[in-house]
């Protein structure tokens, strides 16, 4: 196949996937290419990819080994004639100056054997001494700390810069082996983590089916289907980039969906003002858009925005939209629940009269409170404004009749302007000015 011809076919592709965060080489080997073919596939499709190679023609590899052999220092030998690290090495390789094989960054032996003592039960200091590094080396190890030249890096992403004296945050991304689960552990978190991506994004890559990735992670085989469906991109399932997705898709507090989209709020207004129900309206979407993604809104969206509007006072709004007139959820009772105790509506104490404010005395709150084994009772009333209480003795019991009479004679003491509403708990809000016809319940 001609040079062309591949980038008519992966130049697109090979975008996308870049686009997405894949590396240049894993987006390669996806898609049955070499490395350098996608490199010049991206260039001549106008996506060039990293830094164009220096000239390396003019310069000197004497001089390269003869400042080697002065410091010792490859880098001060690149610096020395203005080439890459990568470029002085390569010539140093070559001259028979430098070991072909790269050494091994970091002291993986010593940290290795510092957490094997750790395991042990030795303390971090002894463990130090003993693995032949700093106590403080020993203690970043344990803490996930990274050292990167005059840099510390915590696992959290904050990077501390000493050259600068800055300090900021990075992303994380943890590696595989820090974050798989062991084999055959099913994840006990509700949501799909980084480690259970990796899984999937193994399984699928050796072939494995939905149900076989499912059971290794303990989960149902629709979840597998749902979150490859989701964040695959040209074919590809990308752990990492749907790891950071559907963590951003999950940050709280954030707006409904009606309140960003517009076009969606007034199909949905639209809908309600033909008194449909919002599972119509949830289902017709699809129907009326089923190519825009973005016109999609389940039933229960709409409810809860409707529900929301009523408790911000606007009831008689929601009436009118929903054929039910319900302005809140009509609960589902569960087993050994008890249902409401009076068939009778009550009205809440935010339907009250007179009372946006506590300026104008004479409202006043009741209740009862109950003795030993419910034997006896005694009535309280409080006015709302200044929290004066009165007591209402019931000695002959706490029926309704026996409490609707202790609480007229107690009211008759006070002015008549002082008797203006009576909130009793879990009962009607009534009038005082016609107290005589009061029938209380509790």
């Amino acid at each position: 196949m001609s040079f062309s011809e591949d980038c008519v076919q992966f130049g697109d592709q090979l975008a996308k996937l870049v686009d997405a965060g894949v590396p240049v080489r894993e987006a390669a080997e996806s898609l049955g290419v070499s490395r350098q073919r996608a490199y010049a596939i991206l260039s001549a499709t106008g996506r060039p990819m990293g830094s164009p190679r220096p000239d390396v023609t003019g310069v000197d590899p004497a001089r390269v080994a003869a400042v080697f052999a002065a410091t010792g220092s490859v880098n001060a030998a690149a610096k020395a004639v203005g080439v890459a690290h990568s470029t002085a090495r390569r010539m140093l390789v070559e001259a028979g100056l430098v070991d072909p094989a790269r050494r091994t960054r970091g002291k993986t032996c010593e940290k290795a054997r510092f957490f094997e003592l750790l395991e042990e039960g030795w303390s971090s200091a002894r463990a130090a001494r003993e693995a032949g590094v700093n106590v403080r080396t020993a203690r970043d190890w344990r803490a996930g700390i990274r050292k990167v030249g005059n840099t510390r890096v915590y696992s959290d992403g904050t990077v501390v810069d000493y050259a600068s004296g800055t300090r900021y945050i990075q992303p994380v991304k943890s590696t595989a082996a820090e974050q798989r689960p062991a084999s055959g552990q099913a994840s006990a978190s509700r949501y799909l983590q980084l480690a259970d991506r990796l899984v999937i994004a193994d399984g699928l890559t050796a072939g494995l089916s939905y149900t076989v990735i499912a059971d290794k992670l303990g989960r149902n085989k629709s979840t597998v289907s749902r979150e490859v469906a989701a964040h695959r991109v040209e074919g590809l399932y990308l752990p990492y980039q749907a790891d950071a997705a559907a963590a951003a898709a999950r940050s709280r507090p954030k707006q409904s969906k009606l309140v960003t989209n517009q076009r969606l709020r007034k199909e949905v207004e639209e809908g309600l003002a033909k008194r449909w129900s919002p599972e119509e309206i949830s289902h017709r979407l699809v129907k009326d858009f089923p190519d825009d993604e973005s016109m999609r809104v389940s039933h229960e969206t709409i409810y809860q925005s409707l529900y929301f509007q009523a408790r911000g006072g606007l009831k008689k709004e929601v009436a009118q939209s929903l054929r039910s007139g319900r302005t809140c959820r009509k609960p589902n009772r569960k087993p050994g629940e008890r249902y409401q105790r009076f068939v009778d509506p009550m009205l809440m104490i935010a339907d009250r009269p007179d009372i946006e404010d506590r300026a104008v005395p004479g409202h006043w709150e009741g209740d009862l409170i109950m003795g030993e084994l419910n034997k006896t009772a005694i009535g309280t009333l409080v006015e709302r404004t200044t929290r004066y209480t009165m007591l209402v003795h019931l000695p002959g019991g706490h029926d309704a009749e026996t409490v609707r009479d202790g609480l007229i004679a107690t009211m008759t003491t006070l002015p008549e302007h002082l008797r203006g509403s009576l909130t009793w708990d879990q009962v009607l809000t009534v009038s005082l000015d016609g107290y005589h016809g009061v029938a209380i319940r509790h």
